[in-house]
């Protein structure tokens, strides 16, 4: 794997770069203006652009776009303007760092920061197959349909079986849209849960197709309130709360078994009575649904967003094991097997 690709439209300089950082074996270099798009895995992403013209930029995006759902860290070098090209930045996701103190500065953070494990292609490949199939079920305005949902939870489950949980966490927190990710670590955890528990594969099925669609009800909640890249507030909190009876009035409408539609409505209820839309308590909320809670609350813990950095395995569980009361401790227990598999501190991980 490489320590750093760094694109370029001055090959002589981002060479010379290399060089200053000590890592000329180790720095993939990529000239913009070349046909083909980079294919390596780095650890981190530089953008050496001295002339940021629009089609710099559309040439920067496609390759961008390739590396896409890697996860790893994008910065920019700031050539001139300082005010322009942190404008730039932000249309294509990056960091800016001045330019002439650029080989110290990535020489510090390559020290800081921890190399990815890579992933396996497979399961790579696997996780992208989900992904597409999400963007296409659910956000593509078709109506969701029970044989839709078998598509996808086919996919989940024998990328668990295949790749196992830890690869397909790891493969699923590469991906930008907190959405997709959300839905399929959800449905991938629920899935690696149901295998641990040994329950029976038509139980496996049942489990895993609920959890692939427990937020499907977010496909109705406002784009500006889902994809907000900061905290709601209270207003868009309650508008986001909506999700739950919206996706169970969608797929009830659909024909789906009650099974599901317990999973859809409920996974936010509480034990205790705390949780929401219909503030059920203790036997009232169905074992399924308590099995799909505790995989979404641990998934939106390990899962990286804009304001919130990704919890350690370890830290997680840690708020599962203190939420008794609200959550089922016997399942909470028996759910260690599924975080032990991996440690999100080891591998960049989510919010």
């Amino acid at each position: 794997m490489l320590d750093l690709l760094l694109i370029t439209d001055d090959l002589p300089h981002a060479q010379r770069l290399a060089r200053d950082m000590g890592r000329a074996e180790t720095c993939g270099i990529h000239d913009l203006y070349e046909e083909g798009v980079p294919v390596d895995q780095p650890a981190m992403i530089v953008s050496d652009v001295k002339d940021l013209t629009s089609e710099a930029l559309v040439r920067l995006r496609r390759c961008l776009e390739a590396m896409k759902g890697r996860g790893v860290p994008h910065l920019l070098l700031v050539h001139g303007n300082a005010a322009r090209a942190e404008a730039q930045a932000q249309l294509i996701g990056a960091e800016t760092i001045p330019a002439a103190a650029a080989a110290q500065m990535l020489s510090t953070r390559l020290r800081q920061s921890p190399r990815p494990e890579p992933i396996r292609i497979a399961a790579a490949r696997q996780a992208n197959e989900a992904k597409d199939f999400l963007t296409h079920a659910f956000f593509s305005g078709e109506a969701m349909t029970p044989a839709l949902a078998e598509t996808g939870t086919e996919l989940v489950a024998q990328a668990i079986h295949e790749a196992g949980i830890r690869d397909w966490v790891r493969a699923v927190q590469r991906f930008d849209d907190v959405t997709h990710q959300h839905i399929l670590l959800v449905a991938g955890l629920s899935a690696a849960f149901a295998l641990s528990l040994g329950l029976g594969a038509r139980d496996r099925h049942h489990l895993a197709k609920a959890a692939l669609l427990h937020d499907v009800g977010k496909t109705k909640i406002p784009p500006a309130i889902l994809n907000k890249p900061g905290r709601l507030d209270p207003d868009e909190l309650l508008v986001m709360r909506q999700h739950p009876g919206l996706g169970h009035a969608m797929l009830a409408e659909a024909g789906f078994d009650a099974d599901t539609l317990a999973v859809v409505r409920w996974h936010h209820e509480m034990l205790d009575g705390s949780g929401y839309p219909d503030g059920l308590r203790a036997a009232q909320i169905p074992d399924r649904v308590r099995l799909v809670t505790i995989s979404d609350i641990y998934a939106a813990l390990i899962e990286r967003r804009p304001y919130k950095a990704a919890m350690s395995e370890t830290a997680a569980f840690a708020i599962l094991e203190s939420m008794a009361g609200r959550l089922d401790g016997d399942l909470v227990r028996a759910f260690r097997p599924v975080a032990g598999a991996f440690d999100m501190a080891a591998g960049g991980g989510g919010t």
